[in-house]
């Protein structure tokens, strides 16, 4: 079946045409028609299977009839993500170039008057992040009524982000009768109560089981140690020996851990961009567009960057971290292997991930290949009784129990080993009873201070407790003593020598001024 069957209108067929495509995906040879029947759809696919397009080419063969007014979107699309909010919009710009439409994108890091002029001027299709959509209709520079067709993407990933009361909030003050398409790769018990409350009789489309992976994927977990910078080392190894690399993402947990990711490989002399929350909008946006042009061969991504992106060609997916939830593995790995081309994707897998790998491959319902045992790095320049830079960031945001244990319980440790050395005839003698409490004495009454060489003289010839002598003499062992600290010394201390790591994958090096 071709686009021309599906009922499009002859301006979205010569859009499509011009971009190459022929042949629609499954997801859009079922869904388009329904959508243009003003049915609504519950789509259930995984991504990289071309479900923007499905309900893109259809909203623009909609909205070829009718004017936008001034605050009153015609349209609504829902997205988790600022990335995947850009990305649809792209979409309407590449296919509605022949159309005069107007298209507003309201997300953060982007100022509320120049999106406020936006929306006066009437937008028809209107695309937005969830926080910032009801920014604007408290402030009373957006009214919801006119919308006829609301589009939720993502739905699952809208869960884990939290963001469920804000989209029940936007269903309640969208018009009853207005249609809705809501997407989603998987179907969680809440989703489906989502669903249950705001489609009425929707067309279930279905082209792929619920968390499964693509078969042009293949998958592999590589053991790794316990420690961070042992991981950081074997990343570096995969990375110089992966067959056939030209470009990948490499997948933290945490935004902290990309930014330590990206900075150990800039260090060893790796090209490789960052993509985590924390960033302001413009640094994200200018991070992504490198790496999709080229660039950059490699970048260094939280799970905001997992789900529904659009970036072609993608070789290889790192999971640096394996993720929490067995879905996000989907989502992650679901980056390559796209339109039916293959791809890679390894995981990092220390002792204490075992349980998570066995949930992902519970819900994927298969067995992720273990690579061979060559591949575990065990540095030796890195002292097994060292605690790592993680352990003592814990240790100071508890406050800072770690500094004190370095410097007031091991000086006292010290003091108290070296006294116990001391010879049982030196002991101090116990403390005799405190005498009952006598009147102060008058000024007149005070003893003479002719006394106090004597006291010096008495507590001379006894070794003071905890003195910085007795602690050096001192030789005697004794358990639970701390050792001494040595200098912290991490396997990626030393950029190295880069001449081994292929060309595309340095970054350039640029010659000072007037050299």
């Amino acid at each position: 079946m071709s686009f021309s069957n599906l009922g499009l209108s002859e301006k979205v067929l010569a859009a499509v045409a011009a971009t190459g495509y022929t042949n629609p995906t499954p997801i859009q040879e079922q869904a388009i028609p329904h959508v243009l029947a003003r049915k609504d759809v519950l789509g259930i696919a995984q991504t990289g299977t071309g479900k923007t397009a499905a309900f893109v080419l259809p909203m623009l063969t909609i909205l070829e009839k009718g004017r936008a007014r001034a605050r009153m979107p015609r349209t609504l699309i829902l997205e988790p993500t600022r990335e995947l909010a850009a990305q649809v919009k792209e979409n309407f710009d590449r296919y509605g170039a022949g159309q005069k439409l107007n298209v507003a994108l309201l997300i953060g890091g982007v100022s509320f008057g120049d999106q406020d002029a936006k929306l006066m001027r009437g937008v028809d299709v209107l695309i937005a992040t969830p926080g910032r959509l009801l920014d604007h209709t408290e402030r009373g520079g957006l009214l919801l009524t006119g919308v006829e067709l609301l589009v939720i993407d993502e739905a699952d990933r809208m869960l884990d982000m939290g963001f469920i009361p804000d989209i029940e909030r936007i269903c309640k003050l969208v018009p009853f009768t207005r249609q809705t398409l809501f997407f989603t790769a998987t179907m969680p018990p809440e989703i489906r109560r989502i669903t249950e409350a705001f489609l009425h009789n929707p067309q279930k489309v279905e082209v792929s089981k619920p968390a499964t992976t693509a078969v042009t994927v293949t998958q592999s977990q590589v053991p790794a140690g316990r420690e961070a910078h042992e991981k950081r080392e074997l990343l570096r190894r995969l990375l110089r020996e992966a067959k056939d690399l030209k470009n990948a993402i490499i997948f933290c947990n945490r935004k902290r851990e990309v930014a330590i990711v990206h900075k150990s490989l800039q260090k060893h002399g790796f090209s490789v961009g960052a993509l985590h929350g924390d960033m302001d909008q413009p640094a994200r946006m200018a991070a992504l567009d490198q790496f999709r042009k080229g660039e950059l061969p490699l970048l260094v991504a939280s799970d905001v960057a997992a789900r529904g992106l659009d970036i072609p060609e993608v070789s290889h997916v790192f999971n640096f971290d394996v993720p929490h939830h067995p879905d996000d593995y989907v989502h992650r790995i679901g980056r390559t292997g796209r339109a039916g081309r293959t791809g890679t994707a390894i995981s990092i897998v220390t002792p204490l991930d075992q349980k998570s790998m066995a949930a992902i491959e519970k819900l994927i319902g298969q067995n992720i290949p273990r690579a061979e045992g060559e591949f575990e790095v065990h540095s030796e320049s890195a002292e097994p009784t060292e605690r790592s830079r993680e352990q003592r960031g814990r240790e100071r945001s508890r406050g800072g129990r770690g500094k004190s244990r370095r410097g007031g319980h091991e000086q006292r440790g010290d003091a108290r080993h070296a006294s116990d050395a001391r010879p049982a005839a030196e002991a101090r003698p116990a403390r005799e009873p405190k005498p009952a409490r006598e009147p102060k004495p008058s000024r007149e009454a005070k003893p003479s201070r002719e006394a106090k060489p004597a006291r010096e003289a008495r507590h001379a010839s006894e070794p003071r407790h905890g003195s910085r002598q007795q602690a050096n003499t001192s030789h005697v062992p004794s358990i639970g003593r701390p050792e001494p600290r040595r200098p912290q010394r991490e396997a990626d201390s030393e950029p190295g020598d880069h001449s081994h790591l292929p060309a595309f994958l340095l970054r350039p090096v640029r010659s000072p001024a007037g050299a």
